[in-house]
């Protein structure tokens, strides 16, 4: 199952890079709760994804680690593009996801992505 795991997480990893929304449909449960955001379902990862897309169009998150375990997966990403100043560095998301079926079903994480300009600071 771990190998299943780490391949939804790169995949969504992927496809927030590549602008594809709709990938969302096929990667996240119909019932997807964002911890951090406080929502639920698939139409709230296309709003978060939208929203970073469009605040940082340049936007790209790179993986640094991922941890997998049973059904879970703990990442550690920089978001680069993100208009960091030069004595800045990159800021970075944990996040723990829960597959179920093949699909994200749960997300936990923090960001420092700077709160005044993030409305929805993980990409999941």
């Amino acid at each position: 199952m771990t190998d299943d795991v780490r391949a939804v997480a790169q995949r969504m990893y992927e496809a927030f890079n590549a602008r594809d929304l709709a990938a969302a449909q096929e990667l996240f449960c119909a019932d997807f709760v964002s911890h951090p955001l406080g929502t639920v379902g698939v139409d709230s990862v296309v709003k978060a994804w939208s929203g970073l897309h469009s605040m940082f169009p340049n936007i790209r998150v790179i993986v640094e680690d991922m941890l997998v375990d049973a059904d879970k997966a703990a990442v550690r990403t920089t978001l680069h593009g993100v208009r960091a100043g030069i004595e800045e560095p990159s800021p970075s998301m944990m996040e723990i996801f829960r597959v179920q079926d093949g699909r994200i079903t749960e997300l936990w994480g923090i960001s420092t992505l700077n709160r005044s300009a993030d409305s929805s600071a993980n990409p999941g």
